[in-house]
C-alpha cells in the first residue's frame, strides 16, 4: 500500500469526552490529498474531534490513527509537528507576544519551518509582525494564525471555524492559499465551518456531526445531488402523502398554502421520484438541490425520529 492508499486519519470505534458529552463511536477513513469538511450544529462534537487527533483529549474507546501514527498514551507524538492547526478561538497565554514572537516560537518545533514562506505570507495576509496579538483585531489576528499554521507546510491541516472575522478580500486571498496548498496533491485539511461556500469550493468530503454522533460521511458532490427538494401540485384531489412518506428517499412532506406540496428526497433517482409522485397524484413542477444547512436540518429531523 502506497501512501496515496493509506488513510491520513482513521478511526474506528473511536469515542472521547469527558463529563455528559461523549463523542462517537466514530468508524471513518478520511483519504489523504483531500479536504473534509465537519458540520454541524454548536455541541456537535467538531471541536473535541480535533482535540481527540491532536492527542489533546483522552479516548475511551477505539482506536485512533493520525498519519499513519497510533494516537494515545503510548503512541509518537512527533506525528504532530507535521500538522498546522487553528483553535475555534484564540489563546489568552499568547496575547503578550508578538506575531513575530509567536512565529520564532512555532519555528522551533517544526522542521518544516520556512522563513522564506513566512514572509510570503506575511505579505500576502497583509500583517505586521511586530505588532502584539492582543492589539490586533479579530480579523487581523485570525489572518495572523492562519498564516502561522501554513509556514512549515504540514501535511494535514486542522482548522476549526477559520475563518471567522474574515473580510471578504481576505476571505479570497485564504481561498486562494488553500488551493495551492492542496495542488501537490499529498495534503489533507480538515475544516470545521458554516460557510457553505467554503464547502462548496474547497470540500471533497462532508462529515455530519450531531450531538457526539456520526450522521454520515460523504462524497460533497454526491451529497448535493441526491439530495433535493422538488415542488408538485395535485393532479386530481386530494394527494396520498401517506403513501408517499413510504417512498424510498421521502425525507419530508411539507403543504404550502397556495395548494401546491414541497416534497424533499434523497438518494433515489429523478425518475423514481417523479414515479413515486404521480402515483400519489401529485404532478412534480419544479425542483433544487438543497443547500447544506437544509440538508444537515433533515439529517438532524431523522436522527430525532
Amino acid at each position: 500500500m502506497n501512501d496515496f492508499e493509506r488513510p491520513a486519519i482513521r478511526m474506528e470505534g473511536l469515542t472521547a469526552g469527558t463529563g455528559d458529552f461523549r463523542l462517537g463511536p466514530l468508524d471513518v477513513s478520511i483519504p489523504r490529498g483531500t479536504v473534509t469538511a465537519v458540520v454541524g450544529s454548536n455541541g456537535s462534537g467538531k471541536s473535541t474531534l480535533f482535540r481527540a487527533l491532536l492527542g489533546l483529549e483522552p479516548l475511551t474507546g477505539g482506536a485512533l490513527q493520525v498519519l499513519d501514527s497510533a494516537v494515545g498514551p503510548s503512541g509518537d507524538e512527533r506525528y504532530k509537528a507535521r500538522i498546522g492547526f487553528v483553535a475555534e478561538n484564540p489563546h489568552a497565554y499568547e496575547n503578550s507576544v508578538t506575531v513575530r514572537e509567536k512565529a520564532e516560537f512555532a519555528s522551533m518545533w517544526y522542521p518544516g519551518w520556512s522563513w522564506e514562506r513566512y514572509r510570503r505570507l506575511m505579505e500576502r495576509f497583509d500583517i505586521r509582525d511586530q505588532v502584539k496579538l492582543s492589539k490586533l483585531s479579530k480579523g487581523l489576528r485570525r489572518k495572523a494564525e492562519l498564516a502561522v499554521s501554513m509556514v512549515h507546510d504540514p501535511e494535514l491541516l486542522i482548522l476549526d471555524e477559520p475563518t471567522s472575522g474574515l473580510d471578504p478580500v481576505i476571505w479570497k486571498v485564504w481561498l486562494e492559499e488553500m488551493q495551492a496548498y492542496m495542488d501537490s496533491g499529498d495534503r489533507t485539511v480538515l475544516i470545521a465551518t458554516h460557510v457553505t461556500e467554503e464547502v462548496k469550493r474547497l470540500a471533497d468530503y462532508v462529515l455530519i456531526l450531531h450531538r457526539g454522533k456520526c450522521l454520515g460521511f460523504y462524497e460533497k458532490d454526491r451529497l448535493f445531488e441526491e439530495w433535493r427538494t422538488v415542488l408538485a401540485e395535485p393532479v386530481d384531489g386530494r394527494p396520498d402523502t401517506g403513501t408517499l412518506r413510504r417512498a424510498d428517499g421521502c425525507s419530508r412532506i411539507e403543504e404550502l398554502e397556495n395548494g401546491l406540496y414541497r416534497i424533499d428526497w434523497s438518494g433515489s433517482g429523478a425518475a423514481e421520484q417523479e414515479a413515486a409522485m404521480r402515483a400519489c397524484g401529485l404532478r412534480p413542477l419544479d425542483s433544487r438541490r438543497l443547500e447544506l444547512e437544509e440538508i444537515l436540518s433533515r439529517f438532524i429531523q431523522e436522527e430525532k425520529v
